[in-house]
C-alpha cells in the first residue's frame, strides 16, 4: 500500500502549495490513483514517461517534476512583469501541475518489466481518468480543469492561465523528444 510519506517522497514539491486543504486533496488523488493501479512509486521513478518515444530516455518522475519546476518559475515571471494583465493562481497552477499526468497510473502497466497500454488505457487516456480521480479526491474544478486541458484534448476547449501555463511546460519537454530535429554535430 502506498502511504502519503510514499507520495510525500517523490513529490517533494506538494510542499509548495500552501492551502493546506488543495495539498491534502492533491495528496489525495495520488493515494487513489496507487490503490487502482498495479504501478508503485518506485515504478514512476524508472518507467518511461510516455510511450510514444521509443527507448525513452527520461522517467515518468523526471519529466513531470520538470513540468512543475517550468509552471513554477513560469508564473514567477509571469507574475513579475504582467500580474494585472495575466493572473495566475499559483496553488492551483501547481496543483495541476502536479497531478497533469495522474491518470497514467490507470492508463498505463508493466507486464514482464515492460511498461504498456493498460486495456483501460486504450479505451481511456489520462486526461479523463485523472480528472474522474481528482474528483474523487475532492479537487476542486479548476484542477481538474488543468488536467483536462493540459493534452491534446484541451485544443477543443478554452483554456485558463494556468491551464495554458502546464499545456506549454508539458508540451515543451514533449514534443522535442517526439518531433525533434535531430541534428548531426
Amino acid at each position: 500500500m502506498t502511504t502519503t510519506a510514499d507520495i510525500e517522497r517523490i513529490w517533494p514539491e506538494l510542499a509548495w502549495i500552501e492551502d493546506e486543504d488543495l495539498r491534502a486533496r492533491t495528496t489525495r488523488c495520488w493515494e487513489l490513483a496507487f490503490a487502482e493501479s498495479p504501478l508503485t512509486p518506485q515504478d514512476l521513478e524508472r518507467m518511461p514517461f510516455t510511450l510514444h518515444v521509443p527507448d525513452c530516455p527520461t522517467t515518468f518522475m523526471e519529466h513531470k517534476r520538470l513540468v512543475v519546476h517550468i509552471a513554477r518559475s513560469s508564473a514567477e515571471s509571469i507574475g513579475e512583469f504582467m500580474p494585472t494583465s495575466l493572473p495566475v493562481d499559483r496553488d492551483t497552477l501547481l496543483a495541476g501541475a502536479i497531478l497533469a499526468d495522474v491518470g497514467k497510473l490507470l492508463e498505463y502497466e508493466e507486464v514482464d518489466g515492460e511498461c504498456r497500454q493498460s486495456h483501460r488505457g486504450k479505451y481511456l487516456r489520462h486526461p479523463f481518468t485523472g480528472v474522474a480521480l481528482a474528483r474523487a479526491a475532492g479537487l476542486p474544478d479548476a484542477v481538474c480543469h488543468i488536467i483536462a486541458t493540459h493534452a491534446g484534448e484541451g485544443n477543443l476547449v478554452a483554456r485558463s492561465n494556468e491551464a495554458w501555463i502546464v499545456h506549454h511546460a508539458d508540451f515543451m519537454t514533449y514534443e522535442p523528444l517526439v518531433k525533434g530535429l535531430k541534428l548531426d554535430g
